[in-house]
């Protein structure tokens, strides 16, 4: 059977993640969470004393310790799913605190943090029949997906959304704070100096601020059907 490779684009917080998992499982494809990938590069970094309280990063030594630094996908039980690991361990709790959100745009700017990953991240397509999501997968990972959608919604959606999962999650949740982290997260992925959130020219729009799960995945699977079929 054909298959494709499908890059999804976006706003952070406005479900990507959950449109692709979705998407991959009912394809049979595998997923690939590129935000979790930069987000557990971050989370090594406040590990290791790589970033200040004043926001600043030790790029010098985050660099010099990038080899050592292993991030792989593999499945557990808890979640029924493959999630983050950080050299062996899941970290799938801590990747997705507001302090790693904090964070993770800043060390996603580094040109060296986003050639590391751009390369890890087309190793993994190679083979086709995969689902990626991210800032610049249809730009720069994949600029030659079947299918590319850059997805959005709007700043107080989004911020409503994360709030919420945090909350499901028993995690603390401040709504201001994290509408706040929002629009700095797309000021500072928008304006980074490689490979700024964009949307590709021949990618398909989707903003689904008024849209259930149900009726953003049929949407997602009528075009994805029709590639398939031509």
């Amino acid at each position: 059977m054909k298959k494709i490779t499908i890059a999804i684009d976006g706003h952070s917080s406005c479900g990507k993640s959950t449109m692709a998992k979705q998407l991959a499982k009912d394809l049979g494809y595998i997923y690939v969470d590129t935000g979790a990938m930069y987000r557990a590069v971050t989370l090594f970094s406040m590990q290791n004393g790589y970033i200040s309280n004043e926001r600043s990063i030790d790029e010098a030594r985050l660099q010099k310790a990038l080899p050592d630094i292993d991030i792989s996908f593999a499945y557990h039980e808890k979640y029924h799913r493959p999630v983050v690991h950080l050299n062996g361990k899941c970290v799938e709790e801590e990747i997705r605190g507001i302090e790693v959100s904090r964070y993770v745009s800043l060390i996603a700017a580094l040109p060296f943090v986003r050639t590391a990953m751009v390369e890890k991240q087309r190793e993994m397509g190679k083979a086709k029949g995969i689902v990626m999501d991210g800032r610049d997968i249809g730009t720069t990972v994949f600029p030659d997906a079947e299918l590319k959608l850059f997805v959005t919604a709007s700043a107080e959606v989004r911020a409503q959304r994360r709030y919420d999962e945090l909350i499901d999650r028993k995690m603390p949740a401040d709504y201001d704070e994290i509408l706040a982290n929002v629009k700095e997260r797309d000021y500072i992925d928008s304006h980074r100096e490689v490979s700024p959130l964009r949307m590709a020219d021949d990618a398909v729009l989707l903003d689904n601020s008024e849209m259930t799960r149900e009726e953003q995945q049929q949407w997602l699977m009528q075009i994805v059907n029709d590639i398939l079929n031509k």
